[in-house]
């Protein structure tokens, strides 16, 4: 007995020493790590090689003779570049290491771009740019890199066909994400899972939202609004899905797939009247009609078997998994109940149902919801949600890293996460970012001694915008280092613009430390990013930004304006001539728009501030139009071409038109989405601008109040809802020469910076 005592203490005594020695942290990342191993991608070496081989091919043609790639799998994934004689050769752990390699190859040694605001990849250097003798070794600092936000594939990707998701899914290889959201063709598994529990095709189609409006649907915000979905659309999304799947595993990929959150049909109460549900409360501004959906318990004997029959569904119809789900019970609404026990059981719940079909699943959580309401998930709340799953069965998305981060200060109660950069809400397109956090706080996170943090990721609700962020975000993101801002600044101006233009550097430079380098905690208010021209006029003080100045602004285009005067006609100088313009006019607007306002208040004449005001809105408009990337014609062309009836293209067009505009059928979330897109600005926005200045004027004439109420009921009942229900067709190509534009805007708009 002594003996086995005194051997106990001396093992003890061993685990205190190795404990000391590599830190309780190393000990929990240990752990974590093995529970996350399921985790990963099951494609075979050489089938990786191949599809990597072709994304090569894909982005430089013919070039590619020239690269040779070779999979060696590690433990630690890693890709080494070297070059033997002509030839560059890059030897990686898997596809997306390589692929990852393959672009910093061509943003360094070639100064080429690819992006999502157009590319720089032409005239590739032949011979290709040798590299260092002894190689170049890019190791991955995290192992997950995750992309998209549930709300992506409704404000961005909603229209999109195979042509555009293989692009996309090429460029998420090249910049490192191995961990992306796959959520399209959902509708048809729900469908299937819906049908073998007793509801009917109208059932069905009472519940699931339009396309535009899917995401909010598949969270439990809404249902049936933008709909009926027609079973077309089903079928194709699925046939769209299938080809998803295939080449994202084919690189390597670990696809992230629905669960079930515990949203039902309404139809599930009167086909399993015993069953115990909940309706829970309208979610942003929705009444009942749209909103107020219904929740099955935890509890319900129900709950896991959907759950279960969801997720077997899916494993079958994608021949297998990768063992990661992503669903959201509480996302954006409030739990029927703070009491600690049944939010254990809820989170439980939700595990359960998937581990019944998959015993090796991982839950992947959007952290959202304890920024979203932070009153409700204080401490205890937070931590039983938390907990009611296993450690490392829960992997949960710090969506809101750079802004808001919910992991500290207790890191999540031990569940591993990734560091996410939100950045934008909408697809919204004015400049922003916290480039200094981003550079820092990552690697800060993951070397604290309690961190959990297994990944990064960026988040954005919508694409197309502020392209820079997300370069910066997903190259340091994969090493989990920072860098020197000033010099990254420099290489990406060079690789986008293909040169050396000192004043298109410094373009960037200024824009990068002012604009894109809001050091003041928290997040600004949305509508000093989305700008004034896409807000409903209103005599609220517009109020200006406060986390840099206009004079930076006056001076970044002064640059700009003197470099296109030298740069190439590139499809990214394009791109850049109407976005930084945009954003330039977007800042007059503000200004035109608070001293319109103020010579009113001051009882003075507003006219002429008005007329200049709607000028600038016809040049902003014809500016946008010069770049394909800026059009509603484009949007909504995109969507028709989905409809396979007349019925269809109709339903289609209106789910574009009022997702960018209203958002509800009364403007529920008016402005949310807004876009500075042509036609949008010359058939939307002008009007609403036109009629709020008339209304101005009329009551300066009259020397009587401004009619805000009156105002609200003419701009909703003749602009904004008979914007979404016309069929005028707009234009979807570029019209005029957006570098000859952007000139001619510099000059004639540029003085009106000079006094502030």
């Amino acid at each position: 007995m002594f003996a086995s005592r005194k051997l106990v203490m001396h093992l003890i005594k061993a685990v205190l020493i190795v404990t000391t020695v590599i830190g309780i942290g190393s000990c929990q990342k240990y752990y974590i790590e093995k529970s996350l191993s399921p985790v990963r991608s099951y494609t075979a070496a050489h089938e990786q090689e191949s599809a990597v081989e072709q994304l090569v091919q894909r982005i430089i043609g013919e070039r590619s003779k020239d690269v040779v790639v070779s999979i060696q799998p590690a433990a630690t994934e890693f890709a080494l570049l070297s070059y033997a004689g002509t030839t560059l050769k890059i030897t990686g752990s898997d596809a997306v290491s390589i692929a990852f390699a393959f672009n910093h190859y061509l943003k360094y040694y070639c100064r080429k771009q690819i992006s999502w605001a157009g590319d720089q990849i032409s005239d590739i250097p032949n011979p290709l740019p040798s590299v260092p003798p002894e190689g170049v070794t890019i190791k991955a600092g995290v192992k997950y890199r995750y992309y998209q936000n549930v709300c992506t594939v409704s404000y961005s990707s909603v229209w999109w066909n195979w042509t555009r998701w293989e692009r996309e899914i090429d460029w998420m290889a090249l910049n490192g994400i191995n961990l992306p959201l796959a959520f399209t063709g959902q509708e048809a598994i729900w469908e299937k899972v819906y049908k073998k529990l007793g509801c009917s095709d109208e059932d069905i189609k009472k519940h699931f939202a339009g396309p535009a409006f899917l995401a909010w649907g598949r969270m439990g915000n809404l249902h049936g609004w933008g709909g009926p979905l027609p079973s077309s659309w089903i079928k194709s999304q699925l046939i769209l899905q299938h080809q998803i799947l295939i080449r994202m595993r084919s690189l390597g990929m670990i696809p992230v797939l629905p669960g079930f959150a515990g949203h039902i049909p309404s139809a599930i109460l009167n086909l399993y009247p015993k069953a115990d549900v909940i309706q829970l409360s309208h979610w942003s501004h929705f009444n009942c009609t749209y909103s107020c959906t219904y929740l099955l318990q935890p509890h319900d004997p129900l709950f896991n078997t959907i759950g279960s029959m969801f997720i077997k569904e899916q494993m079958l119809e994608y021949n297998g998994t990768n063992h990661i789900y992503n669903a959201d019970t509480f996302n954006e609404m409030t739990p029927p109940s703070s009491d600690p026990g049944y939010l254990s059981n809820a989170s439980r719940a939700v595990y359960d149902a998937m581990a019944a079909a998959d015993p090796d699943a991982i839950w992947l959580m959007q952290g959202w919801l304890f920024h979203n309401e932070p009153t409700f998930w204080k401490t205890a709340q937070k931590k039983a949600l938390l907990t009611g799953v296993a450690k490392g069965k829960m992997l949960i998305l710090d969506l809101f890293s750079e802004s808001y981060p919910q992991y500290l200060p207790d890191w999540y109660f031990g569940q591993p996460f990734l560091w996410c950069m939100l950045h934008d809400f909408g697809g919204n397109m004015g400049f922003y970012g916290k480039i200094n956090t981003v550079n820092t706080q990552p690697e800060i996170a993951l070397t604290s001694a309690n961190s959990t943090m297994v990944g990064t990721g960026v988040t954005p609700e919508g694409i197309n915008q502020n392209y820079m962020m997300y370069d910066f975000m997903l190259e340091t993101g994969f090493t989990v280092h920072s860098v020197n801002v000033t010099n990254w600044l420099k290489e990406y101006t060079m690789r986008r613009y293909n040169t050396s233009n000192p004043e298109a550097i410094k373009t960037w430079n200024i824009l990068g430390n002012t604009i894109y380098n809001d050091t003041k905690p928290g997040f600004p208010s949305k509508s000093l990013i989305r700008g004034s021209p896409v807000k409903r006029p209103s005599l609220d003080n517009p109020g200006l930004p406060y986390w840099y100045q206009y004079s930076s602004l006056a001076l970044a285009w002064d640059n700009f304006s003197q470099s296109l005067n030298t740069l190439k006609d590139l499809e990214t100088v394009r791109y850049d001539a109407v976005d930084i313009t945009r954003q330039m006019l977007q800042a007059i607007h503000r200004l035109l728009y608070y001293a319109m306002v103020e010579e009113f208040l001051w009882k003075r004449d507003p006219g002429k501030l008005g007329e200049q005001l709607l000028d600038l809105l016809d040049d902003f408009d014809k500016m946008l139009c010069s770049d394909a990337h800026f059009s509603m014609g484009k949007w909504i062309q995109d969507a028709k071409v989905l409809g396979t009836t007349a019925e269809e293209k109709n339903l289609y067009e209106y789910n574009a038109r009022v997702q960018v505009t209203l958002w509800g059928p009364n403007g529920e979330i008016l402005d949310y989405a807004s876009k500075h897109w042509c036609s949008l600005v010359k058939h939307y926005y002008r009007p609403r601008w036109a009629l709020f200045v008339s209304y101005l004027n009329h009551a300066y004439a009259t020397k009587s109040k401004f009619d805000h109420k009156a105002f609200t009921s003419d701009v909703f009942t003749n602009v904004e809802e008979p914007f979404t229900e016309d069929r005028t067709v707009f234009p979807s190509t570029a019209t005029g020469n957006a570098i000859e534009l952007a000139k001619d805007m510099y000059i004639k708009w540029r003085p009106f910076l000079n006094d502030v």
